[in-house]
């Protein structure tokens, strides 16, 4: 009875297209269903959860690690804007500010200078909030119409946003820290004092009336500033209606705050000083700019492991395969055509590393932002809980680095395969 090699040999006739069959069957003999029973499972296993265990690592450095980034840095410039416009002879203290102008070139639309998002108008002053049982030092920042409410409305957690547009009103914002250190409630009457420039004198006073409670996670800032009509400050400090304590520049994209932050310090005028938030709050940000050097080097660490893993598996594979590649190689096959044999499989170990990884991380990640699994100390992080942010782009391309990464690592080892002779190899047992 004739063989089915010789059947196919009579039908084709060339010597060529019977390798092209064995090439086609060994194909078939390095499948993954192959794998379950043979010596190498085990490392084939291992190699695949490192390379998932990995992708997992990297996509929770990264989505935590740019998440609690961005979170703390939305935060604040919620206080203070991403640039701080001044008077020159203010040090940006709340008690020190000298008034300036709002008939400038650059309000209401600054557009001399490209990247800026908007512009508003702010004033601050010291002030005790004072109860009948306990008292408490607070910040009264004072904005108007054209303040952007943006980030509030995420931190808001009870009541609603004061409204400065029509008349002046006696409305404000107040931290839930405030508001429970003190004891007010939603609806409550706040006596605040304020200190005049003569001791001698008693304090003046206001007061407000909580409108709405919120809760940035930043105690920094929370148990200090509430939110009030800057028409209070002016009168206050005795200033005239177009008289203000500072403008606050918003601007698109973060990562060019240096840059725009110089073009606005050369726009403005010679009594006028700049300062962004990077500046201002040096300490904090140089905190958060360590971050890119640890998720860099999570990914570098984890993409190793995995590749480390994967050469392992594929030299098993070829000490397992060793007479295979002999007859291949006897049968014409070049050294470039099995090493392709053992490359696709490898690709294929790698993808099944990359889709369980991604589905498990991605799960958990989805789980942390929707339900608050892991929360955080606010008074390390800033933030009660660990913030995640999901983006497709960075996503494709950690799969994407990850991939291209090991499968060239892995053709240093598969480079053995030229070195194995046919005649030794199909003695070989």
């Amino acid at each position: 009875m004739r063989s089915k090699k010789t059947v196919f040999l009579k039908k084709d006739k060339t010597i060529g297209q019977f390798v092209n069959f064995e090439f086609f069957i060994a194909k078939r003999i390095i499948s993954a269903k192959d794998y379950k029973s043979s010596i190498s499972a085990p490392i084939i296993k291992i190699a695949i959860t490192a390379i998932a265990l990995g992708v997992i690592m990297m996509l929770i450095s990264i989505a935590t690690g740019v998440g609690l980034q961005n979170k703390i840095r939305d935060k604040v410039s919620a206080f203070n804007g991403d640039i701080i416009i001044s008077n020159y002879d203010t040090n940006f203290s709340s008690d020190s500010q000298i008034p300036i102008s709002i008939e400038q070139d650059f309000y209401p639309e600054f557009t001399s200078v490209e990247g800026i998002r908007h512009i508003q108008i702010t004033a601050s002053k010291g002030g005790i909030i004072r109860t009948e049982n306990d008292f408490e030092g607070v910040v009264v920042k004072g904005v108007g119409e054209d303040y952007d409410w943006s980030y509030f409305t995420e931190y808001l957690v009870s009541g609603r946003l004061p409204d400065f547009s029509n008349d002046l009103n006696t409305e404000i914002l107040i931290s839930s820290y405030l508001v429970n250190r003190l004891n007010f409630n939603l609806n409550d009457k706040v006596v605040t004092f304020f200190l005049r420039e003569d001791s001698s004198k008693p304090p003046r006073s206001r007061g407000f009336t909580i409108v709405g409670i919120y809760n940035s996670g930043f105690q920094q800032f929370d148990e200090q500033y509430l939110i009030a009509d800057i028409r209070h400050i002016q009168m206050l400090n005795k200033w005239k209606e177009n008289e203000i304590g500072a403008f606050e520049v918003f601007v698109e994209d973060f990562d060019d705050i240096g840059p725009i932050g110089n073009e606005v310090y050369n726009e403005t005028g010679s009594m006028l000083d700049t300062q962004t938030i990077r500046d201002k709050y040096y300490t904090i940000f140089e905190w958060l700019d360590l971050f890119d050097f640890n998720i860099a080097l999570i990914i570098g660490i984890m993409i190793l492991v995995a590749g480390i893993n994967m050469i392992t598996a594929l030299l098993v594979l070829i000490l397992e395969r060793t007479q295979m590649i002999g007859i291949l190689k006897a049968l014409g096959s070049s050294d470039w055509s099995v090493r392709k044999v053992f490359l696709y499989n490898a690709m294929y170990l790698i993808a099944v590393g990359l889709f369980w990884g991604n589905l498990l991380g991605i799960g958990m990640l989805l789980a942390q932002k929707y339900f608050k699994i892991f929360p955080l100390d606010p008074n390390t992080y800033y933030v009660s809980e660990a913030p995640v942010y999901l983006d497709l782009g960075y996503i494709i391309a950690l799969n994407a680095g990850t991939f291209i990464l090991c499968l060239l690592m892995l053709l240093i080892p598969s480079y053995i395969i030229s070195k194995i002779s046919p005649v030794k190899a199909i003695r070989f047992e």
